[in-house]
């Protein structure tokens, strides 16, 4: 169990650091993090440190796909994590 909770910390820090830089990136316009990547990540486990980071740096907030896709993410993966233990 404590694997777990390392694991969903870590992926969740690596989202929130993946979001930030993108952010960084877009204002200087530079090379950005494909949103792909970003999904991915979230998939993985790191949903909740991309809402987060959205909030944070305000961060891809007008792109619907982020804003209806990073909770239900989230959401998805609560449903299962609740199924798993019932």
């Amino acid at each position: 169990m404590l694997v777990l909770i390392g694991y969903y910390i870590a992926v969740n820090v690596f989202t929130m650091y993946l979001m930030a830089h993108d952010k960084s990136q877009a204002r200087k316009h530079g090379r950005r993090v494909p949103e792909r990547t970003l999904f991915l990540w979230a998939l993985i486990g790191g949903a909740a440190g991309g809402i987060a980071a959205m909030r944070i740096w305000r961060h891809k907030t007008k792109h619907a796909s982020f804003v209806i896709g990073m909770p239900a993410i989230l959401i998805a993966q609560a449903v299962l994590v609740f199924w798993y233990n019932d």
